[in-house]
């Protein structure tokens, strides 16, 4: 991995992908080419305004962030420098791009409103709700539990990527919601130095980075960090099959984030990692069953738990009562809904046991060539 990267205005972004690059992120954002990466994860100092320590019912010390990177001089100085990095941000944004903005109470709403005023299009606001959070230890407050990030696409027009299909098989196969319960990265995720302490005081989740990284990209595409810190976005980037690019303003978490990457393993099969779009995989006709045997016509159909039913007409459409029509309009139809995917609503009985006839569907689309 190259070290101290200086990136020029001519170079093509190609020559820093998988690399962390060493300055100040508006600067090198605004040296990388226009519309040259998929999407953008940031995790922007959050401007906490901590006075004072915090000590817990022990009196033993907090580990907080009081870095200097953290502390502006007043939310003016702090709206000034959000501005000015996501306008860099959206420079290099692909015109289909997105960017996930993460932060807490403190930013958060101000970062909002600047995505906005941008041009930004909200897609939405999640929240990460930890499992593990730090306890109030003054009990003045309700316990923090929770951060909020924020996706958005480059534009209203975005023909943005949503990996729906993945993020519902990570939900055992339930819509995945806006609301994320995650643990805090601790044990041994949390990066520590040669002193025992904490690498980085806000060092996220592989977790949080791989649901982020799979929801909203495609095996190759490129992922930009502009706060990287230790490199989680880096690490989750390359563990699934993406590029990631790096950008760091401090030697010591870009030195960590390098030792991490490199003992980061990929899959060797990329395959693997590849989340297919069912609304790309090659249309399968009903018909085709009942041409191919494998339903017979006057076949009863039943949805799940048999409240339903309907008979195989000869020519792939269904007969219930006195209605005609398609597996998704009789599906309909027998529900008095507005729609339904007739694919997934009826089943037909083998041996009987009910078998979904989406898995016959399955089959001959795995009969077909692979050009099809």
């Amino acid at each position: 991995m190259k070290q101290n990267i200086k990136l020029k205005p001519s170079e093509t972004v190609t020559d820093f992908l998988n690399q962390v690059i060493i300055g100040d992120c508006i600067q090198l954002m605004n040296a990388l080419p226009e519309a040259s990466v998929d999407m953008i994860f940031a995790d922007p100092p959050y401007n906490l305004q901590l006075s004072g320590e915090l000590l817990r019912p022990n009196h033993s010390k907090v580990s907080g962030v009081d870095d200097a990177w953290d502390r502006f001089d007043d939310f003016r100085t702090y709206d000034e420098f959000t501005e000015n990095w996501l306008m860099a941000a959206r420079r290099i944004l692909k015109p289909n791009g997105t960017i996930w903005v993460i932060g807490s109470y403190h930013n958060i709403f101000r970062v909002g409103a600047t995505l906005q005023n941008l041009g930004y299009w909200m897609l939405n606001d999640v929240i990460w709700r930890k499992t593990n959070p730090m306890p109030n230890f003054r009990g003045r407050r309700f316990t923090n539990a929770h951060e909020t990030m924020i996706w958005c696409a480059r534009d209203q027009s975005s023909k943005y990527k949503f990996n729906y299909e993945a993020m519902k098989s990570l939900n055992d196969d339930l819509q995945m919601r806006s609301d994320w319960t995650l643990p805090l990265c601790t044990g041994t995720e949390r990066i520590k130095g040669d002193d025992g302490k904490k690498a980085h005081p806000t060092q996220k989740p592989e977790s949080l980075l791989h649901r982020v990284i799979l929801s909203s990209t495609d095996v190759g595409d490129v992922i930009l960090d502009p706060f990287f810190g230790t490199g989680t976005t880096g690490a989750s980037a390359k563990m699934l099959g993406r590029h990631f690019i790096g950008l760091e303003r401090e030697q010591k978490y870009a030195d960590v984030a390098r030792k991490r990457l490199q003992n980061t393993e990929q899959v060797d099969d990329l395959e693997l990692l590849k989340t297919p779009n069912k609304r790309a995989q090659p249309r399968i006709p009903f018909g085709w069953l009942v041409e191919r045997g494998i339903l017979k016509p006057g076949q009863t159909l039943f949805d799940q738990r048999r409240r339903h039913s309907a008979r195989v007409r000869a020519d792939g459409t269904l007969a219930a009562s006195s209605f005609n029509g398609s597996i998704h309009q009789v599906g309909a139809f027998v529900q008095k809904a507005p729609a339904c995917n007739g694919w997934q609503f009826w089943y037909a009985e083998q041996k009987g046991k009910l078998v979904p006839i989406d898995v016959y569907r399955q089959k001959l689309r795995a009969e077909l060539p692979a050009s099809h």
